[in-house]
């Protein structure tokens, strides 16, 4: 049976692998990590950050899985190897579906542990604005693979 925890669920496990997808398909270490004019992030920082993003606010904060977030170094760490990345995010992939989809339909509509942007938001609509999140750095990550590697797009993992 689909519910809405499930469905969500599975959107994340499909972005998560996209972006691991994106990863792979960048040649070395050093081009996961090479920056372009004007935009201040690698395809590096930006696993990275997603990983922190996932992690604390669906893993900790609603899976009660310990996870202490450094945001700082997820924007200054430099030079992860690209196998790491890989398999900090295939952890990701395999912790994180699985505490959305147990959410009841009451615990969806409660309101998340911390307030965003200085107010109450619903688990529901966090989990909408963290699956956004995460496609938008999917997007520039996949941009970023284009500009560095000259390479054009990838087939991309489905539901």
């Amino acid at each position: 049976m689909h519910t809405l925890s499930t469905e969500l669920a599975d959107l994340f496990a499909r972005d998560i692998s996209r972006v691991i997808q994106e990863i792979e398909a960048f040649p070395d270490t050093p081009s996961i990590w090479q920056t372009v004019p004007g935009v201040p992030n690698a395809a590096g920082t930006l696993a990275l950050h997603l990983e922190g993003n996932l992690r604390e606010f669906i893993g900790r904060q609603l899976g009660q899985i310990a996870f202490t977030r450094d945001r700082p170094l997820e924007f200054s760490a430099r030079g992860v190897e690209k196998s790491e990345l890989i398999a900090r995010l295939e952890a990701v992939k395999v912790s994180i579906p699985p505490v959305i989809a147990r959410l009841t339909d009451a615990q969806l509509g409660a309101h998340f542990p911390e307030e965003y942007m200085g107010k109450p938001i619903v688990n529901r609509q966090f989990l909408v604005h963290l699956l956004a999140h995460l496609n938008y750095h999917l997007g520039q990550v996949d941009y970023l693979r284009r500009v560095v590697t000259g390479k054009a797009a990838i087939d991309l993992a489905q539901l």
